[in-house]
């Protein structure tokens, strides 16, 4: 058993899948045609914005944001380290300098006390990371970046329909990015992402760079760009379950209530929600000091669990350049030794559930 599955859910909605399937190889486009522009529509006016950007990934999502954006070769940008390297690996690759504050010990989200001290004089964009499955708090970061001049990418990759205080993620900074890999709360079959933003300059950049930096005619480049366009099959599906993510939503939820029913007795220390929150539970992260032991002894009862992540983004040599040394981020570092993720997905089955309840209570 492994912490993430797609195949009961699959078999729930095999109909519809294929369906989209046909209708695109029907349709006679296979690329940037009617389910690209059908999907992104949507998916703004599901978070009440005007544009909708749809790329090839994740990774591509973060990078073409911050090109859009104004960021590039020697700016700085400060975002955290407890995240998936795709969030760094970006900022690198548009020859900026990622620059790291510590995280929350109870959320594991950006401590955004710790941003002011670290803005520069090169300081050019802030880059909260909405982890696990809910919102770091970005009323203050908007304050600071309209007092700095600096711009706000949120990285949305793990917060579909996750909401602070009301608001949805990725609609409060100048742009969002998201992926839609496959484990995603809203998951394609294959590799996605796409880039949300109210402004209309940031929206004709981000499609450029995403046709070669091509804007009105095919071989006419404006500025050099990528070939980073969403799949028009991958768009028709997430469109298509666009329609269910609410449901998606409230079943990992209910995944998460079994848990905290179950383990609220041990002493694992379980995901806290920050007030004013509404978490969709991308993974389902718990703590423990005994976190190798336990994931050992759980493996070799069949159920094989995951570590996110088990290596903080400054510790790692493609990354010793920037000069961290090891206790400069020291929660982000103690939690990386501690925290792994319970299997979680919205079509896990009680009895599944219960199985890895079983054998966590009786190794813990």
């Amino acid at each position: 058993m492994h912490v993430w599955d797609y195949l009961a859910e699959y078999h729930a909605e095999r109909e519809d899948i294929l369906d989209a399937v046909e209708q695109v190889f029907e349709s006679g486009r296979l690329i940037l045609g009617q389910s690209v522009l059908g999907f992104e529509s949507e998916f703004a006016a599901y978070h009440g914005l005007r544009h909708c950007a749809g790329v090839d990934n994740g990774t591509n999502a973060i990078k073409l944001a911050l090109q859009a954006l104004g960021v590039g070769k020697g700016d700085e940008v400060i975002t955290v380290s407890n995240t998936a390297a795709p969030t760094v690996v970006a900022i690198d690759a548009v020859g900026a300098v990622p620059v790291f504050v510590d995280v929350h010990p109870g959320t594991y989200l950006m401590d955004v006390d710790q941003v002011a001290a670290a803005i520069t004089p090169r300081t050019r964009c802030l880059l909260p990371v909405h982890l696990y499955g809910q919102c770091v708090d970005v009323a203050p970061l908007r304050r600071l970046a309209d007092r700095h001049g600096l711009v706000i990418l949120e990285d949305c990759a793990q917060a579909h329909g996750a909401r602070r205080n009301g608001v949805i993620a990725g609609s409060t900074g100048d742009a969002a990015a998201f992926s839609f890999y496959p484990t995603k709360v809203l998951g394609a079959y294959g590799d996605g992402g796409a880039v949300l933003t109210d402004d209309d300059a940031v929206d004709r950049a981000l499609r450029r760079l995403r046709y070669y930096g091509m804007e009105e005619r095919y071989y006419v480049v404006e500025t050099p760009g990528h070939n980073s366009r969403l799949d028009e099959l991958q768009a028709e599906i997430l469109r298509r379950k666009l329609r269910r993510l609410d449901g998606y939503i409230a079943g990992r939820r209910a995944v998460a209530a079994r848990y905290a029913d179950a383990l609220g007795d041990t002493d694992l220390v379980l995901p806290a929600t920050d007030p004013g929150n509404d978490h969709v539970y991308y993974v389902y992260v718990v703590r423990h000091p005994r976190r190798d032991q336990i994931i050992q002894a759980l493996a070799d009862e069949g159920v094989h669990l995951n570590i996110s992540y088990p290596w903080p983004v400054h510790t790692m040599t493609g990354f010793a350049h920037l000069g961290y040394r090891q206790g400069s981020l020291p929660v982000t570092e103690r939690l990386a030794g501690e925290i792994f993720s319970l299997p979680m997905y919205p079509s896990l089955s009680q009895e599944k559930q219960e199985r890895v309840i079983s054998v966590l209570r009786k190794v813990l």
